[in-house]
């Protein structure tokens, strides 16, 4: 799903294991409205999905029952992102919980990694202005 976060950037159009650690974080919307903005606009680009890789608010799958699956929103401007699962526990090769068997010979980190790479590289390009 394209988005303009700059954490996720990249990443558009994954579909990749995370942790979850618990069923807290469920999205909540004042109105069915703003909902839509938020999925219209790219602004809820991490989701829960099934097996078939569509938006979900079953259990196991989606663990809180956030609405259509949203387990993430980022602001318009990308900067800031807040996602309910975990990727800062899996982005080293051992601890992604899932890894397709034809990837294990080449990956030397999952795919979560890229997410603080962007983090570094956004930081390197927008320097503290004193």
């Amino acid at each position: 799903m394209e988005s303009p976060s700059v954490l996720l950037a990249g990443m558009e159009g994954s579909s990749l294991g995370v942790w979850v650690a618990h069923g807290e974080g469920r999205a909540h919307f004042p109105d069915p409205a703003s909902r839509k903005s938020a999925v219209d606009g790219g602004l809820a680009p991490v989701r829960f999905v099934d097996d078939s890789n569509s938006p979900t608010e079953a259990y196991p799958f989606n663990p809180n029952g956030s609405p259509d699956g949203i387990a993430g929103l980022c602001s318009e401007d990308g900067r800031h992102l807040a996602v309910m699962p975990h990727p800062e526990r899996c982005f080293l090769k051992w601890q992604w919980p899932y890894m397709p068997i034809e990837w294990r010979d080449t990956l030397t980190a999952s795919p979560w990694l890229k997410m603080f790479q962007n983090a570094r590289q956004w930081c390197d390009e927008h320097p503290r202005q004193a």
